[in-house]
């Protein structure tokens, strides 16, 4: 057999030429964008949010209409209006929340669209053959029977880019692919990527761990304020330069550790053997934790293994079928978000369109939205127009909001401000306890830099924090303590969270490893829970 050609790296398979587009708010997301990427590299786009880079990839993908400019793929000018005309150019995007069917199996979702079979009939048997022999041609093994609900998040990954590939995708698109991957996911995934481009695919990836930009891509484009900065080899920048052109300052990249206590400290926020159950199903089992002054406890785990519903129980969104929570020394155990709050929690959601913000409100209205009948803005009976103005421009300033006026609707804001307009809210009302559920999700380094800074800060006054975050690299440089869920238990415990190992934490939260349960309770909670 002839061995496959090298593809050509020099070779451009993609030119976005002079790509201009102006959203009817008058916000230019692109202005004359240029963006070239050569045959068969790994070409990272990197950029804040509002940076530009996803407005340049939909319109590339066929999603948005640019106002101005020209593609041009394999040198030939296209006109991409949607994305089956992407598609047929042989452009295949992975979203980053996944476009899958959950009640359908694997080999389903993979051939939607374009079903093996004849007429009406569909022949479920070839069809999982070809998924099969697709992922183990393209090193991407999965199990084609079973049902999307039911597989872990690396394998909705890999459905995804098979889902591409087997449309035929020459260049393909990955938009933050590693946000929720375990560090052994992560690296089957990038031995995937590497072999990908060796058989001569083009990939874009997009993401905002600069760290696996360096070691993965070949080239890389910076995006910042619509407009290209610049585009170097990998090789030759280091992460601080490409953070300091994303952002345009010197940015923070490792975070700093709240001080441990020197001594016994107050149990701010304490879990004591929790159970709820969904459906017939334990989500939660037997979960015990507490958190103390000062001190940031993370919570690691991969998405969907309790952390949600661990949060809701202690917000009081939703109540426990067994078990006990406490803050601040009172019994929080089904009461109400805002009785809670009362006793001094403060909470960052995982979505902050959904739960923290009202887009359509101005950034005031939202930042007095958990304090809208205490003193300064409210006497109880009316608000107090000009004090809710002054507090807003307090706070803009305070946590460097970058908007217009407090009046801006905050769905009008990046990302990173929104997330901004969330921390100035919740950390402005004086906490004892901080839920902070994954608080840098979708933001950009100089917002994450920021989310960091203010975290630290919190513990400094005493403030107790708990962190929930699928990031492990999040998670293990800013908590003192560390525990790990897995099928809604708590698997692991680590009284130290400096100089763990990811690769172990790794094992731990794909449930390859576990602790003793009695010996997490009494290591954690410094005697057993009885």
């Amino acid at each position: 057999m002839r061995a496959q050609a090298e593809p050509q790296a020099r070779d451009p398979i993609l030119l976005m030429k002079g790509i201009t587009k102006v959203y009817p708010n008058g916000l230019v997301a692109n202005s004359d964008v240029t963006f070239e990427v050569r045959k068969g590299e790994i070409h990272a786009l990197v950029g804040e949010n509002g940076a530009g880079k996803t407005t340049l990839m939909k319109v590339l993908f066929g999603l948005e209409k640019p106002d101005e400019g020209n593609i041009f793929i394999k040198g030939e000018e296209v006109r991409i209006t949607s994305p089956n005309d992407a598609i047929r150019f042989g452009v295949g995007m992975v979203h980053q929340h996944f476009m899958l069917a959950p009640s359908l199996t694997v080999a389903e979702n993979i051939v939607l669209g374009a079903e093996p079979g004849k007429g009406i009939w569909f022949d479920r048997k070839q069809a999982e053959r070809m998924c099969r022999e697709l992922g183990e041609k393209y090193g991407l093994p999965i199990d084609p029977a079973a049902r999307i609900r039911d597989v872990p998040v690396g394998i909705r990954q890999r459905v995804e880019i098979l889902k591409a590939l087997m449309r035929g995708s020459d260049i393909l698109v990955l938009d933050e692919p590693t946000a929720v991957l375990t560090p052994q996911e992560t690296e089957e995934l990038f031995e995937a990527l590497k072999s990908l481009k060796k058989m001569g695919h083009t990939i874009i990836f997009i993401s905002h761990k600069l760290r696996e930009v360096k070691e993965l891509s070949d080239r890389v484009t910076v995006m910042r304020s619509g407009k290209v900065v610049g585009t170097s080899d990998t090789s030759q920048v280091t992460v601080e330069e490409i953070s300091r052109m994303m952002v345009g300052r010197d940015v923070v990249l490792r975070a700093l550790r709240p001080k441990a206590a020197d001594g016994p400290s107050e149990v701010r926020l304490l879990v004591k053997n929790v159970d709820v159950v969904r459906d017939g199903t334990h989500v939660l089992k037997d979960v015990s934790l507490q958190v103390r002054t000062g001190e940031i406890l993370g919570v690691a785990g991969v998405e969907g293994n309790g952390q949600v519903e661990l949060v809701e129980v202690i917000t009081g969104l939703s109540s426990c079928d067994k078990g006990e929570i406490w803050i601040c020394g009172q019994d929080a155990t089904g009461k109400s978000p805002g009785e809670i709050r009362d006793m001094g929690l403060s909470h960052i959601p995982q979505d902050r369109m959904v739960l923290g913000v009202a887009s359509r409100a101005s950034i005031s209205e939202n930042l007095i939205s958990t304090r809208y009948n205490k003193q300064p803005v409210s006497n109880g009976f009316s608000l107090d127009i000009k004090a809710i103005s002054k507090l807003g421009q307090e706070l803009i300033s305070r946590f460097d909001i970058k908007a217009s006026s407090a009046q801006q609707p905050v769905g009008t804001l990046s990302g990173g401000n929104i997330q901004k307009v969330v921390i100035a809210r919740e950390f402005s009302t004086g906490p004892q306890v901080i839920i902070a559920n994954q608080p840098t999700r979708g933001i950009d380094i100089g917002a994450t830099e920021s989310a960091h800074k203010y975290l630290v800060e919190a513990t400094e006054i005493g403030t107790a924090v708990l962190l929930v975050s699928a990031d492990l690299t999040e998670v293990m440089s800013l908590s003192n303590r560390l525990i790990v869920m897995y099928e809604g238990q708590v698997v692991a415990y680590f009284d130290e969270a400096q100089g763990l190992d990811e690769e172990e934490i790794g094992l731990y939260m794909l449930g390859l490893k576990r602790q003793e349960p009695d010996e997490v309770i009494a290591s954690m909670m410094g005697r057993p829970v009885e």
